[in-house]
């Protein structure tokens, strides 16, 4: 078992490893109620967790899977629950679920009340290394993904790798573009570890499996606590995380979020080594390097559907967008992440037409 702390508004502990949810009643003192918000694969799981934390009174609240959960509609749904059990500030909300739930029950605590307690309980390799961990909520709207949201970081992460063993090999993979970004961004040895076993990498029962997780949650943890809501500086605090997701926003909304996030963050990795190769920023070899590692786990590296012009308006709605300028983190080396403000299009427009080309 690892524990990994996290300084942000208020510090808490990621823990990861087998069976520890055992542990969590640690985490319930003071509390008066429970909401356990799930989506309706994650059913029987939630009841095994009410059953476990029988001693306070808990409510179940099933949402939609996947991104069907992060609308309006359904972060109206949560509140009238809550409303209707007479939720206070003493009370708890436990996220359990991928992703998407992480980010909707993260939302949920952040605004009824202005502000509840919730502790996440990620079951997919992306939620645990990306969305359950730095505080960051939100829900999608028809102009982009996690448009809105909040800063509300939880009282602790469980993250329990048994729930992976279910996982298919495609969301797992999916899972790991989080995790091979951090390699890029700040954690080289994460690399070294996939590339010496680029087919054992692509199952949670490998051998390094729970260090290269572990390692890129610390990447995240230790990036979070310099810069928790991402200042808007010239230089690259928290925004570093966003390695490859300006780009793969944009597929994903392209797609109608019929892609898997970490296949389209692949994608968008790979157009911002291009960028910054063309841009004389960064070596060809790295490039290539990002090429042979997502290539090698089974990860997307090429992309020609939709025009430029569609994909360029999305970036341009992306929260990284700073006014009209868009706005895109780099590599100069790995590990040595910087930004690139309001490239000429005509060097995005070269980016991209690279995407088309398999080597």
């Amino acid at each position: 078992m690892t524990v990994i702390e996290v300084h942000a508004e208020h510090n808490y502990e990621v823990v990861v490893g087998r069976n520890i949810l055992s542990n969590i009643d640690t985490y319930l003192s003071g509390v008066s109620r429970i909401a356990v918000i799930h989506p309706e694969s994650m059913r029987d799981h939630a009841a095994k967790i009410r059953l476990q934390i029988s001693e306070v009174e808990s409510i179940a609240i099933e949402v939609p899977d996947a991104e069907n959960a992060k609308t309006a509609a359904v972060l109206e749904f949560c509140w009238m629950a809550l409303g209707k059990a007479g939720f206070t500030r003493n009370d708890l909300i436990i996220s359990i679920g991928g992703g998407a739930t992480t980010d909707l029950a993260g939302f949920v605590a952040a605004t009824w009340l202005r502000g509840v307690k919730v502790l996440h309980i990620p079951t997919t390799l992306l939620a645990m290394v990306d969305a359950a961990v730095g505080g960051k909520t939100g829900i999608n709207t028809s102009e982009g993904k996690n448009l809105v949201g909040a800063i509300h970081s939880p009282i602790a992460v469980l993250c329990d790798m048994n729930f992976l063993d279910s996982q298919s090999t495609q969301d797992y993979v999916s899972g790991l573009a989080e995790v091979i970004k951090c390699g890029f961004i700040r954690d080289e040895q994460i690399l070294n570890l996939v590339e010496s076993d680029l087919a054992g990498a692509q199952s949670p029962l490998w051998e390094h499996s729970a260090e290269i997780i572990s390692r890129a949650i610390q990447v995240k943890a230790d990036v979070v606590g310099n810069d928790l809501r991402e200042t808007l500086g010239t230089s690259a605090g928290r925004e570093i995380l966003n390695y490859g997701h300006t780009f793969g926003h944009a597929v994903e909304r392209n797609e109608r979020y019929t892609w898997r996030h970490g296949n389209a963050v692949a994608v968008g990795m790979m157009f911002v080594a291009n960028l910054a190769q063309l841009a004389g920023r960064l070596d060809p070899r790295i490039v290539a390097r990002h090429r042979d590692i997502l290539a090698g786990v089974g990860l997307p590296t090429t992309y020609n559907r939709g025009t430029f012009d569609q994909l360029h308006e999305a970036m341009r709605v992306d929260k990284k967008a700073r006014g009209a300028k868009l706005r895109f983190i780099i590599l100069d080396e790995v590990a040595r992440p910087s930004i690139l403000e309001a490239p000429d299009s005509a060097l995005l427009i070269a980016a991209y037409n690279k995407l088309g080309q398999s080597d």
